[in-house]
């Protein structure tokens, strides 16, 4: 298993929907409304590395978000 967290930052006024969204995508543990140079956190896991990849692709694609910025847990 590989979580990871996922920084995103979104268009102005689309943080509540891209929420909403990001929280239907299997794979997406929790999403958090954070301050700084990104909008949101969310925690992700998936079965391995090529899997978090497209996991990654599928957030990506969800209307509203910018810019994404994974990193990736090596210890809890």
């Amino acid at each position: 298993m590989v979580e990871a967290f996922l920084l995103i930052q979104c268009d102005m006024g689309t943080g509540a929907s891209v929420t909403k969204e990001i929280r239907k995508v299997p794979g997406v543990v929790l999403v958090h409304y954070v301050t700084g140079p990104y909008d949101l956190v969310a925690r992700v896991e998936a079965e391995d590395l090529g899997s978090l990849s497209k996991l990654v692709d599928e957030i990506q694609l969800v209307s509203g978000i910018t810019r994404t910025m994974t990193c990736p847990i090596l210890k809890g």
